[in-house]
């Protein structure tokens, strides 16, 4: 059977209501939080995922902060657009719904109307349920009266058998003054009536979502045919499932009218005749008089004109009927006055009674009978007879108050009180809303009445069927009082002790209320009652039941925790009794919140731990919280409230060797919000002092759902979730960091990475920078796409931060998270940014040494293959995480990370350093893009200058490793010409420790061979020693300079940036002192004198005093020292060799020697024919370097110096073939070069670039060892001669003694 709709509808009404609808879901944000939600709920699981993420991008889009950024906004609009009609979304109500706010968004009314009718295609009971109820009412129910008057018709029928007579009144019986109520009449229905009833509603349910389906279609086309002048007509309504088009209804218009509800009494047009009274016919309401009055008979029709009018009235009245359609933003209050009062309110799946308001046909005493509206009898619930605070609507359709069907169920029921069909299912289904804002408007329009009455306050709940048993709750109520009487005055403490489990009974059976037994409970001389059991009693039950009664009331009232708490005493009983093994009075400390400082002097952490460190709770009672979770909440208070830091390290160094930190990272997944939190609290403090437990933390925790806890916790324990997960990866390897990444990218409810976005844009900030880098590090785990809004904001937000100088405290975090982005950390997760750069510059001692000890620590042997497996990821993961950092904004980092370095704040300086040190570096390896150059102009004399200045050798060889990254390029090289001879002076100091210093000098050498401003010296300072005879001998060791005198003087000197200080002069030897050695091993001075002694002397900070005096038979000229022996060369032919037990003797005895070198255990001779030899002191073999040559016109041609340096051996003396100096190779004596010097060289020494020699005429020479050519001479006095010269320890300077007395040095200018 079908009907034919008599009402169009316009597209400007579809477009005003479902705007009005989508305005008012986008205006709040709980509303739209509770529909996503619901939604979710019915959502198949591999739907949950995207539109969950869908949902959290469209608040983005909606909220505050990104209104002030359109980019936000317009991307993230177009994403949830893009993912709801991709071919992977299959059409459902929650795409639908989502997609209607998008377009709504977007001003597309069109498109935003026609996805919001597709809610009702896909689920239309749902969506006039759950989602858009009053839209149905305004939009389809206006069309649908047919249906709701055919059906009422069909109830009437059904009810007409019924028992119960629907009008009349028997004169001899005084009725109450109320009607009957529906539930009686229904409770009294043969089983036959109540499944007609039940199967009616079922064809009435299949009926108006078919319906609901035709008419959507039939609105779309309207919208679609917006500009089309042709009115569209309605569809037919199909009244009977399955019926034909032959039996269809033609509207009269009387019909018509009523097609808009005002002949169904109903406001709101939210009808369901099922449960309407007796369909058409006018209701009787029966009113009692007194004995001396005539009963009265008044009648309550559904004409909305009054009963004392004339049927010629009532009919012209009737004439004036104007149809008009309440909007979705008129008050009730409004609508109310605007239409006649109606004599039913309905509601879908709910009854549709009304308690009628009493009417005097005479007139008489009207005002005071419309003083009070009785409730409507679909807003009272039958068993309580109140009106309903929490209804709940079950299967069978009936709606009960949720207390008190709760209370039927917990009873063993398992039927409907009023139906007594057995349910399916005893779980109670979410609160029935509609109903509960149909019962707020009502009360909003009747302020007179009463609101719902909480059960077991001032009226008794009865049910028609004795749900509830008044006697027996009076006879609770009884019992208890007197359980509390004698719990207060009872003086024997056995009577007291049973009083106790009586009241702990009658809590746990429920038979009194909880209501009305905390109210009675927690009055102070009751809970006091119960503190004096704690004290006496001995009882283990007692004291348990007490501890539990205690418990449920804290849990309830905080005036028992006021009471509780007022004598310290009580709170400290408690604990005691927590200590002694009662662990159900953990939860009521928890409850009692003492202070973190009164649980230390408790002593309490080693019970709290050892009740954390219970997998489980042990057999207790159910309560609020379990022992295990308070007593992990006062844990994590403790650590979050202690201020001493060793009192702090103390606590934690406890949770981790007690092993309560695997018990902690169980409760990471347990169901109590508080619980979580408070386990990511203990253990980020653990990880944070002991960095070492991270790994067992990481290994064991669940961490995919942690940021679904946002929701419902504060802004501090939201960072502490955050922080907790940034810590943890901070693992040593990188294989392992980023699985901890791709859990929390890929798991749980909602979106990680758009949640973390959302509190990105709203966090403090010193906080945002530890947000923003463990965004970036879930954006970037794939490789890096064009566009990432997520990376875009983090970045945007390091940066920010970095240049704040107003918060320097948010500066050195976001210098630390984006330093910690290298993704280099230590087994204890500390940071190993620093060591990887020492070791990348050539200092790779301490990273070596720091790597052996922190294996050690971890006791843990790699396999190298993982090692090399591990150390690609790594470095793959660095390459990405630069890439990002540099690119962003053409360097924008680099501008920051030099703002930085001008800071005054010397962590802060530092940082920025360490960073711009890396991300220079890793410009050395990236695809030049350009930014190299915008790099070098921020930072190149940032890094100039600490290369020059700073005193730490670290700091220097970091500066060095950003300066070799700018010779990569031309520009960059020339940039660095301007500083070259700084650049130089500190990569010759570096040489020594750092192979790349050697390396960028071989660079810069090449480019500058013979350049005077490379290898320009300046004389130091001088000092006249002429009273002292000639410098006969100078040796450096640990920037101390030692000179040897003719008159058999020694002076110690302290090298100063520009002068000698002269800090001792000692006077032992009696004659020249010809030759001083050191022993670097030893840290030995041994000197030499023609007095025939050589003096072992031990070097301290203040100077030398000597411990050892060896006699020998001969003078000493020259003197070479090992830690066994002394080789010195006498009057005589050969080298003494003399050992210090005493034993001595000749090598070499064939050859006057005059010089002598001795490295490695091997004596090199020059002699005074011109010959060189090499002699192996283990065993005595002599080899032959260079042959003598003889006299020549009786002149000989000695060696005067002789030095042994990397392996090749340098030679000077007069020339005869126009080479002074000749250079061999140690490993086969060949010739590997010469230096063509024409002067008379007496004196040599080399370092690791230049070769100085010194001669007779007072002219010091410097030859590049590389080229071998001279590239300065120095003129040191023409009146004396060079006879000596040695370099220090780092090659800083050049000391020489001269024959008038004078000490000299030279360093780099």
């Amino acid at each position: 059977m079908s009907a034919a709709a008599g009402t169009t509808t316009t597209s400007d009404e579809i477009h005003h209501h479902t705007s009005a609808f989508l305005s008012e879901i986008l205006s709040q944000p709980d509303l739209r939080r509770r529909l996503s939600t619901t939604f979710l709920q019915r959502l198949p699981t591999n739907l949950v995922k995207p539109l969950s993420f869908a949902s959290q991008t469209l608040e983005t889009a909606i909220s505050a902060a990104a209104a002030t950024s359109p980019s936000v906004r317009s991307s993230s609009l177009r994403l949830v657009e893009k993912i709801l009609l991709s071919d992977n979304n299959p059409n459902n109500p929650f795409s639908s719904f989502l997609l209607s706010l998008v377009h709504h968004l977007r001003r597309r009314p069109v498109d935003a109307a026609v996805s919001l009718l597709d809610i009702f295609r896909s689920d239309p009971s749902f969506s006039r349920q759950e989602i858009a109820p009053f839209l149905f009412q305004e939009l389809f129910l206006v069309h649908f009266s047919p249906i709701t008057e055919r059906y009422n018709e069909q109830r009437s029928k059904i009810l007409s058998s019924s028992s119960i007579p629907n009008s009349g009144y028997d004169s001899d019986h005084d009725y109450d003054e109320s009607i009957t109520p529906s539930t009686t009449l229904l409770s009294k229905m043969s089983g036959a009536q109540a499944s007609s009833l039940k199967g009616l509603e079922r064809e009435y349910e299949v009926l108006m979502e078919e319906n609901c389906r035709i008419f959507v279609d039939y609105f779309k086309d309207v919208l679609l045919r917006n500009n089309d002048d042709q009115m569209i007509a309605p569809p037919t309504i199909i009244l009977r499932a399955g019926a034909g088009d032959d039996n269809k209804l033609v509207y009269s218009d009387d019909v018509a009218i009523k097609i808009n509800g005002h002949e169904f009494g109903s406001t709101n047009r939210r009808y369901n005749p099922i449960w309407a009274e007796e369909g058409d016919k006018p209701s009787v309401e029966l009113k009692k008089t007194s004995s001396k009055q005539s009963k009265k008979t008044t009648l309550s029709s559904n004409n909305p004109t009054d009963c004392s009018s004339s049927d010629s009235e009532s009919a012209d009245n009737k004439q004036k009927v104007k149809i008009k359609k309440p909007t979705l933003f008129e008050s009730r209050q409004q609508q109310q006055q605007q239409q006649n009062p109606p004599l039913l309110l309905s509601q879908e799946s709910n009854r549709s009674f009304m308690v009628e308001p009493e009417i005097n046909v005479s007139g008489g005493g009207g005002a005071a009978a419309a003083a009070k509206t009785p409730s409507p009898k679909d807003f009272v619930c039958p068993i309580t007879t109140h009106i309903f605070d929490d209804p709940v609507t079950l299967e069978t359709g009936q709606t009960y108050e949720r207390r008190a069907i709760q209370e039927w169920l917990d009873r063993g029921n398992a039927t409907c009180p009023i139906t007594r069909q057995k349910l399916h299912s005893i779980h109670l289904p979410k609160t029935n809303y509609v109903l509960k804002r149909l019962i707020a408007s009502w009360l909003d329009r009747n302020p007179g009445c009463s609101p719902p009455t909480p059960i077991g306050q001032s009226k008794r709940a009865v049910s028609p069927n004795s749900v509830i048993s008044q006697a027996a709750v009076d006879g609770a109520v009884t019992e208890l009082k007197l359980a509390i009487t004698d719990l207060c005055t009872s003086e024997i403490l056995k009577e007291a002790e049973i009083a106790v489990l009586k009241i702990e009974r009658l809590w746990k059976e429920s038979s009194v209320g909880t209501e009305i037994m905390q109210a009675l409970l927690s009055k102070p001389p009751v809970v006091n009652g119960f503190v004096e059991m704690l004290f006496n009693s001995v009882d283990k039950l007692v004291l348990r039941a007490t501890v539990l009664v205690l418990t449920e009331l804290a849990s309830r009232d905080d005036s028992v925790v006021q009471t509780l708490t007022r004598v310290d005493s009580d709170v400290e009983c408690v604990v005691e009794l927590f200590k002694k093994g009662l662990t159900e009075a953990v939860v009521l400390v928890h409850l009692l919140k003492p202070s973190a400082k009164g649980l230390l002097e408790m002593e309490l952490v080693d019970y709290l731990l050892a009740m954390v460190s219970k997998t489980e709770d042990d057999d207790v009672a159910k309560m609020c919280v379990g022992p295990k979770t308070a007593s992990l909440i006062l844990l994590g208070n403790i650590l979050r409230s202690c201020d001493e830091e060793a009192r702090l390290s103390e606590i934690v160094r406890s949770v981790v060797s007690s092993g309560a930190i695997e018990g902690v990272v169980v409760s990471l997944k347990g169901g109590d919000v508080a619980e979580r939190v408070a386990a990511v609290g203990v253990l980020l403090r653990c990880v944070l002092e002991d960095g070492k437990c991270r790994n067992v933390v990481a290994e064991k925790s669940e961490l995919g759902f942690l940021l679904e806890m946002f929701v419902g916790v504060n802004d501090e324990e939201k960072f502490e979730i955050v922080r907790f997960l940034f810590e943890l990866v901070k693992l040593n390897r990188r294989s392992l960091n980023d699985q901890i990444l791709l859990v929390l990218r890929d798991e749980g409810t909602f979106s990680t990475m758009h949640t973390l976005l959302v509190y990105q844009q709203n966090a403090v900030f010193e906080q945002s920078p530890i947000v923003a880098g463990l965004l970036l590090q879930l954006d970037i785990l794939e490789e890096p796409r064009k566009m990432s809004i997520y990376r875009e904001e983090a970045i945007d937000t390091l940066i920010s931060c970095l240049r704040n100088t107003e918060s320097p405290s948010a500066q050195i975090t976001a210098a630390e998270t984006i330093l910690s982005l290298q993704g280099r950390f230590s087994y204890s997760g500390k940071s190993l940014s620093r060591a990887i750069l020492l070791k990348r510059a050539g200092l790779d001692k301490n990273y070596k040494a720091f790597m052996r000890k922190d294996q050690r620590r971890r006791s843990i042997s790699v396999e190298s293959q993982d090692n090399t497996e591990d150390e690609r990821n790594a470095e793959e993961w660095e390459r990405k995480v630069a890439f990002v950092l540099v690119s962003h904004e053409f360097g924008l980092v680099f501008e920051a990370l030099a703002e930085g370095l001008k800071s005054k704040y010397e962590e802060l300086h530092s940082l920025c350093f360490m960073t711009a040190t890396w991300l220079v570096y890793m410009l050395s390896i990236l695809p030049d893009t350009g930014i190299r150059g915008a790099a070098r102009v921020c930072l190149l004399k940032h890094f100039i200058s600490i290369f020059k200045s700073d005193k730490d050798t670290e700091n220097r060889a970091l500066a060095m490793l950003a300066l070799n990254s700018f010779t990569r390029d031309p520009e960059g090289f020339q940039d660095l010409g301007g500083h070259m001879k700084d650049i130089m002076k500190g990569l010759r100091e570096l040489k020594k420790s750092s192979t790349m210093a050697f390396e960028m000098l071989k660079v810069f050498s090449a480019e500058h061979d013979n350049s005077a401003d490379i290898w320009n010296h300046q004389e130091l300072s001088q000092e006249d020693c002429s009273s002292n005879g000639e410098v006969l001998t100078v040796t450096c060791f640990k920037g101390k300079i030692f000179s040897g005198h003719s008159d058999g003087t020694i002076k110690v000197w302290r090298s100063g940036n520009s002068e000698l200080n002269l800090i001792q002069e000692i006077h032992e030897h009696t004659k020249h002192v010809t030759s001083l050695a050191v022993v670097h091993s030893s840290e030995k001075l041994y000197s030499g004198s023609l007095d025939k002694t050589v003096r072992v002397w031990t070097i301290t900070e203040e100077g030398i005093y000597c411990e050892q005096v060896q006699e020998t038979k001969d003078q000493i000229n020259t003197l070479e020292v090992a830690n066994s022996i002394a080789c010195y060369i006498s009057q005589g032919a050969g080298v003494k060799v003399h050992s210090w037990n005493g034993s001595s003797k000749v090598l070499n005895q064939h050859k006057y020697a005059k010089c002598l070198a001795l490295v490695q255990g091997k004596l090199y001779c020059g002699c005074n024919d011109n010959s060189i030899q090499e002699i192996d002191l283990a065993t005595g073999t002599i080899g032959n370097i260079q042959s003598g040559s003889k006299k020549l016109i009786g002149k000989v041609y000695p060696i005067y110096a002789l030095q042994v340096y990397d392996g090749l051996i340098y030679g000077a003396g007069p020339s005869f073939d126009g080479s002074n100096v000749k250079i061999w190779s140690t490993s086969n004596y060949s010739i590997v070069g010469s230096l063509a010097s024409t002067l008379d060289i007496r004196t040599m020494s080399v370092s690791s670039e230049l070769i100085y020699l010194g001669c007779k005429s007072g002219v010091i020479e410097i030859w590049c060892k590389k080229k071998l050519s001279r590239v300065e001479t120095l003129q040191i006095s023409p009146t004396s001669r060079i006879l000596c010269m040695a370099i220090d320890t780092n090659e800083d300077f050049l000391v020489v003694g001269t024959s008038d007395g004078r000490i000299q040095t030279w360093g780099f200018s």
